[in-house]
This record gives structure tokens, C-alpha cells and sequence, in this order.
């Protein structure tokens, strides 16, 4: 961090506001913020789009059982999993449930709040709408990659969940929907959350 800038003001999320459900968690996610502390100052956006990976989902990366590469889904829940996409992508998915049972909420969009300047530098792009829809972009947005896999959201650190003033009614007009799963074909038919 240089000279003269601060640390965001924003308040972490505690882990035990965080609900134990999963598709609970995607909900309760909406509205929320996502901070990312870089070293040219703070990236903030607001999510807007969830996506719920529950128990016993074929989709989930946890559904075949632990090994070291899912082992941040079966971390208590809001802890970090981060992994490549196709080899091409980041995604952020936030563990859920309780420690030892591997399941987790992907954000898969956000509402770029502060930080733009550093997010559209990231991204190569001036385009607002562009810098944080999709998890990939959102990922790319906030220099998200497997060296914060496993990171502790829950307290302020490079990665982290935090909470502002608005009321969740006055996030995306208090309309919060649910659609089908978006780019996959196992249990497609399970919830994204979208504001």
C-alpha cells in the first residue's frame, strides 16, 4: 500500500452471521460486500449473483470427496476456494456448511463500488458493466488466484467479506430471483441467486 492511502472502513462479516445452509448462504451473500486489498489501494464491489454448490451436487467440486485441491470446501464455513476454470478463468467460491462437509457458494457478479480505476486496469477495459459480471471477470476485477485459496473471509486481510449500511430491501430494488444454473450439465437445474 503506498504512502497516504488507507484501509478500508468497511465492517468484516463474523462468521457466525454467516448461515450453516448453503443455498441460505447464496441469499444472505446478495448485497454483501467483497474487499480486495491490493497493494495500489482497495478494490470493493457489491455482489449481485450467487451460485449455491449444496450437499450431494454432482456439479460441486466436493462432490467426489476431499483431496488437496478442494480442501478449502471442507473448511468451516467463509473461507476462500479458488480455483482455475477451463484453464483459463479464476473463480471464488466461499465455503459453507460446517468444517469437514464440502460444499460452497460461487460469486459470480458483482457491483463495482471502489477500486474502479484498479479493477478496469486489471481487466483492460473502461467499461463499467464489463469489470465484475461473471465470475471469471470478477476474478480478473480483484486479482483473484489459487495463492488466496484456503484465506480466512472473515476477517480483514488481502481477500475479505464486509458488510456496509444499505439495507438488503435496497439492493437490486429488494428483488432477489433464482434462475437454473448457468455453463454447466449435473444438476443444472439447482439455484443461482441473482439480485
Amino acid at each position: 500500500m503506498k504512502a497516504g492511502q488507507r484501509k478500508t472502513a468497511h465492517t468484516p462479516l463474523a462468521r457466525s452471521e454467516l448461515p450453516v445452509d448453503t443455498a441460505a448462504l447464496a441469499r444472505f451473500l446478495i448485497g454483501k460486500l467483497l474487499v480486495r486489498e491490493l497493494p495500489e489501494g482497495a478494490a470493493i464491489g457489491r455482489i449481485v449473483e450467487t451460485e449455491a454448490y449444496v450437499i450431494g451436487d454432482a456439479a460441486g467440486h466436493a462432490y467426489g470427496g476431499m483431496t488437496p485441491r478442494v480442501r478449502a470446501l471442507f473448511l468451516e464455513r467463509g473461507h476462500a476456494y479458488v480455483y482455475l476454470a477451463y484453464g483459463v478463468s479464476w473463480m471464488l467460491n466461499i465455503s459453507s456448511e460446517t468444517k469437514g462437509v464440502g460444499t460452497g457458494v460461487l460469486i459470480r457478479a458483482l457491483e463495482p463500488l471502489e477500486g474502479i480505476a484498479i479493477m478496469a486496469s486489471n481487466r483492460g477495459t473502461g467499461r463499467l458493466r464489463d469489470l465484475a459480471r461473471g465470475p471469471g471477470r470478477l476474478a480478473q476485477a480483484l486479482r483473484i488466484d489459487r495463492s488466496l485459496d484456503g484465506l480466512d473471509l472473515c476477517r480483514k486481510g488481502p481477500l475479505w467479506l464486509a458488510r456496509d449500511d444499505q439495507e438488503p430491501s435496497e439492493i437490486g430494488k429488494g428483488k432477489i430471483g433464482e434462475s437454473v444454473r448457468i455453463g454447466i450439465s449435473r444438476d443444472a437445474a439447482w439455484v443461482a441467486i441473482l439480485s
